[in-house]
């Protein structure tokens, strides 16, 4: 846990409400997020799945990628196969209904999703003066 960068991979499908699965993902992501403010590398690999039912079409799911370096003073975010009720929503799918009809704004928001489902950014940071020490 205290190394750095630190790499985490997450499995969040069992966010449910018939077999405990919101309140164990509930009572463990405080841990979860404290343990990654630590770091001033940090790269997480995640996938959510959140249901009323065991087995039942997630209301919502995604597999998601998050970074960030505090010494570049940069970070990101990417989410891929972002689906609502089982159909894919994101960036990418606004890009994909933009084209036709605006292709300048389409080619502008490609740079945040170009697939259907898959959505990013990336953004600035601030100063850390205890991670630009540990240099």
């Amino acid at each position: 846990m205290f190394v750095d960068p630190l790499c985490i991979e997450y499995s969040k499908r069992d966010i449910t409400f018939d077999n405990g699965g919101a309140l164990r993902f509930l009572l463990a992501e405080p841990a979860r997020v404290a343990v990654s403010m630590a770091n001033c590398r940090y790269y997480q690999r995640d996938h959510w799945s959140v249901q009323s039912t065991t087995g039942s079409v997630p209301w919502i799911a995604w597999d998601g990628q998050y970074w960030w370096d505090k010494t570049s003073q940069r970070a990101g975010a990417r989410l891929t196969n972002f689906r609502i009720h089982g159909r894919t929503a994101g960036i990418g799918d606004a890009v994909a209904a933009l084209r036709p009809v605006f292709p300048d704004l389409a080619d502008a928001l490609d740079d945040y999703g170009q697939q259907a489902g898959e959505t990013g950014l990336t953004t600035t940071l601030p100063f850390s003066p205890r991670c630009h020490l540990a240099r």
